[in-house]
């Protein structure tokens, strides 16, 4: 731990002498040392990966221990070497192949257990990554597919038939965690498994029923044979093990076995923790699913848990698998709702309760009878505290906006909370009558209160919802949602008083006038593949305030081309893409590069950064080229001077040529960096002559795709945006894409699109056979473009993608499909 490189090389040969020393503490000892300075740093690793040939004799050492150290150092070693490690793999292993995908058995090397459990889990990485780069079908068998998958799936199958008990489970372990949906691939492990279900030890039988309620969401006829000794295990001593038993017993039930299943549980919840009460909630949430008939019985059973007691984090996610039903099974909403009635009434967590009331307000208008869940809420008006109150006329109002027929009986309620101490509640108050007095006077309904709640029900029955929801007063001001977040709101507004004169305009401010500012995703949109798509500065590190091009993530990125009159002449900036690298981080001169995209013109922003401690540049300017009679250049606006340790912007500005083609093609863009560099004093930072030298600096080539003319822009209902735009301007094409996995096509699609997922779709599950991703985005000049992608596997084992695109126009549906070819 205290020795560096340069030690490490004066001793290196004692190390060495150390490894193959007969003494097994000896040899141990410095096998586990050399593990240590491995990991330091680079450079020891580097000196320890000249050991291989001492490594490869302590393998052979009669000890143990030593055989396992010296496993683990040598696959450290060469852990980049895939076919290194399966040479490893296979000379160790004792199978052997016959030139072709047959394998037959030879003499093993190791003798260790530990070493052998090692050598189990490298192979078991090796079999999943043949499946994940595709040379191995995740749908099929992998144990022929390639020679490592014959000469890996037979070894871990011949150590199934071990006389350790750790080496047989690791192997069935190695067996069931495999990447493939072929049931046969799993059969030979089920035997070890169920001797380990019955054993004497907790470990076994712990680390047996965890793996097998993993392996029951992908293989549950199979594990249903397990199920009496699961069913037996419920009453373990070990609370863990009675959770993990039910859990897998509930991925594998059938429907004539819930309410069985459900009685045990009910006994069982009583006497284990919360996290394992969470855990089987989950799992009951998943069965209730796949055998929907019996929602009543579930939702019944998660109510009960309700009413006893419990933490917030149990309660908690009780209700959120009842809504998880309410929004997948519509026939338990109002089941759902009366049990969440029931359970506020007393509820002593204040931010469920608020849920709560929120999620009555947004379904009961839309329930059956609506007016039976009014009673609930006015309950919260007067008994509890100011927040769950504020809450409830929430709640109140929207039942009131969306039933007319009850506004008549919720305005009274309303009113008698006017003089409520708390503001919060009484502002609200306050507005909504206000509001649906309004409405009611607008809809000339100035008659008996009941019979003004009959005639209103009876008009809107002739038409349709919608062209009511136009109409009424009360839906526009209190129900409708605003078409993006208050923080992006917040993010367009500050971009729109960056425009020159748009303060001084005089066309009224709306939704559609303010500028579109891509609103930034804190997670991953695919889940196995996300870094591909979010892009960084990385090349430049400075301190923003010492960037004049970089901004934050609040901060709108063409106020600076709206800063320079000559530049802001062009009209509003429709997108600023992200900054992407021209330089390595390292190199002398970081240049990034911003891609500002306007109607008619394209303005380049090169933010040039000086890392020569000697040198002062200017004029500098950065210099494209390209083949392309698409854009040609109208204009530049070089840096006057950049000292060192600053950096500056310096532009370049192109304009569409009027006879260009419709049919867009990516461009590619020579760049090169024009300057004149000037000596300086480090010390001073003072010229040391007036002499300057022109010079060149060549940079990375870039791009202008079709995505950088989108912005990611999403919608709350895809389902409904795609119907009004309707099918005039649809475009439909099938592609065969290279990418192996649905998950890195996924990826690819997105970002050859540059729109933004909606609906949840960008996260895909790992194993999946097809995935339908939702894309919007606005095209420039504010067209809206949708898209529906359907990623799947075929026959043959190659990823097929199969894409509707709508738009308000049909050449922009072309120009997008366009991008995909």
């Amino acid at each position: 731990r205290i020795i560096d490189s340069a030690m490490l090389s004066a001793i290196e040969r004692y190390v060495k002498q150390a490894i193959i020393h007969k003494s097994p503490l000896v040899s141990s000892s410095a096998l586990v040392s050399s593990l240590h300075l491995f990991h330091k740093s680079a450079e020891n690793a580097s000196i320890v990966k000249r050991w291989v040939g001492e490594v490869n004799e302590a393998m052979k050492s009669p000890n143990k221990m030593v055989q396992y150290h010296a496993t683990q150092l040598f696959y450290q070693i060469k852990a980049n070497d895939r076919l290194a490690v399966s040479k490893f793999v296979q000379r160790h292993s004792g199978v052997a192949t016959n030139g072709s995908n047959t394998a037959s058995r030879v003499k093993a090397r190791l003798r260790s257990p530990l070493a052998i459990v090692c050598l189990i889990r490298y192979t078991s990485k090796l079999l999943q990554e043949e499946v994940m780069e595709g040379r191995a079908a995740p749908d099929g068998s992998i144990m022929d597919a390639t020679e490592l998958c014959s000469v890996g799936y037979r070894y871990l199958e011949s150590c199934l038939r071990h006389e350790t008990e750790m080496i047989s489970f690791e192997a069935a372990k190695a067996i069931c965690t495999l990447p493939t949906q072929a049931p046969e691939v799993v059969l030979p492990a089920l035997s070890v498994l169920q001797l380990s279900l019955s054993s004497s030890k907790p470990s076994s039988r712990l680390a047996t029923v965890k793996l097998l309620c993993g392996l029951a969401s992908l293989h549950p006829n199979l594990v249903a044979r397990f199920n009496e000794g699961l069913e037996a295990l419920i009453g373990d001593s070990n609370r863990l093990i009675g959770t993990l038993s039910i859990m897998t017993l509930l991925k594998t039930g059938t429907e004539s076995s819930m309410d069985r299943l459900l009685k045990s549980i009910s006994n069982f919840l009583y006497h284990i923790a919360e996290e394992y009460k969470i855990m089987v909630v989950t799992s009951l949430e998943r069965l209730c699913l796949n055998y929907p008939t019996k929602f009543r019985v579930v939702i019944g059973f998660m109510s009960k848990f309700l009413r006893e007691e419990g933490g917030f984090a149990f309660k908690k996610t009780i209700v959120n698998s009842i809504v998880s039903l309410m929004n997948k099974i519509p026939e338990a909403q109002d089941i759902a709702l009366l049990f969440l009635c029931e359970f506020i009434e007393d509820c002593e967590f204040v931010a469920l309760s608020t849920d709560i009331l929120h999620l009555i307000g947004n379904y009961g208008p839309q329930a059956s009878s609506p007016a039976r869940y009014v009673r609930f809420i006015y309950n919260r008006c007067i008994l509890e505290n100011a927040m769950i109150r504020a809450a409830a006329v929430s709640a109140l109002t929207q039942f009131a906006v969306f039933c007319p027929r009850l506004r008549a009986s919720i305005l009274p309620l309303l009113k008698s909370c006017q003089h409520d101490e708390n503001d919060e509640t009484r502002d609200r108050v306050t507005l909504a009558i206000s509001v649906l007095e309004d409405a009611m006077i607008s809809l000339v309904l100035n008659t008996d209160s009941a019979e003004n709640g009959m005639r209103l029900e009876a008009e809107n029955d002739g038409k349709t919802s919608e062209e009511s929801s136009k109409q009424d007063i009360a839906v526009v001001a209190l129900a409708t949602k605003l078409p993006m977040s208050f923080d992006n709101l917040a993010q367009r507004l500050h971009a729109y008083k960056t425009i020159p004169g748009a303060m001084e305009s005089s066309e009224p401010l709306s939704y559609s006038s303010l500028p579109i500012v891509e609103e930034s995703s804190t997670t991953p949109d695919i889940q196995m593949a996300a870094s591909d798509i979010t892009e960084t500065l990385s090349g430049i590190n400075t301190i923003a305030s010492q960037m004049p091009g970089e901004l934050g993530p609040k901060l709108d990125q063409a106020s600076v081309i709206y800063s320079i009159p000559e530049l802001a002449s062009f009209g509003r900036v429709f997108r600023s893409c992200k900054p992407l690298p021209l330089t390595e981080p390292e190199s002398e001169y970081v240049v990034t590069c911003v891609k500002h995209i306007l109607d008619r013109h394209i303005i380049l922003q090169f933010i040039v950064q000086n890392t020569i401690e000697d040198q002062r540049l200017q004029n500098v300017s950065v210099s494209i080229h390209t083949d392309s009679t698409t854009f040609e250049i109208v204009g530049e606006l070089p840096a006057l001077s950049i000292p060192y340790g600053t950096a500056a912007n310096c532009f370049t500005v192109l304009e569409k040529n009027e006879g260009a083609s419709s049919r867009f093609t990516p461009i590619m863009f020579n760049s090169e960096l024009k300057f004149a560099a000037i000596s300086v004093d480090p010390e001073t930072g003072e010229d040391d002559s007036d002499e300057a030298y022109e010079e060149d600096y060549h940079l990375e080539d870039f791009d202008i795709f079709i995505a950088d003319f989108v912005a990611k822009t999403p919608v709350s209902d895809f389902r409904k945006a795609w119907e009004s735009i309707g099918g005039a301007n649809e475009m439909l094409q099938k592609f065969g894409l290279s990418e192996k996995t649905i998950a890195n096509a996924a990826v690819a699609v997105i970002e050859c699109m540059g729109m933004q997922t909606c609906d949840g779709t960008g996260k895909i599950k790992p194993g999946v056979k097809q995935h339908m991703l939702h894309l919007s985005g606005i095209f420039l000049g504010g067209i809206k473009v949708l898209a529906r992608c359907q990623i799947g596997v075929s026959k043959e084992g190659a990823v097929v993608l199969k894409i509707a695109i709508r738009s308000d126009k049909g050449d922009v549906s072309k120009v997008m499909l366009e991008s995909i070819c």
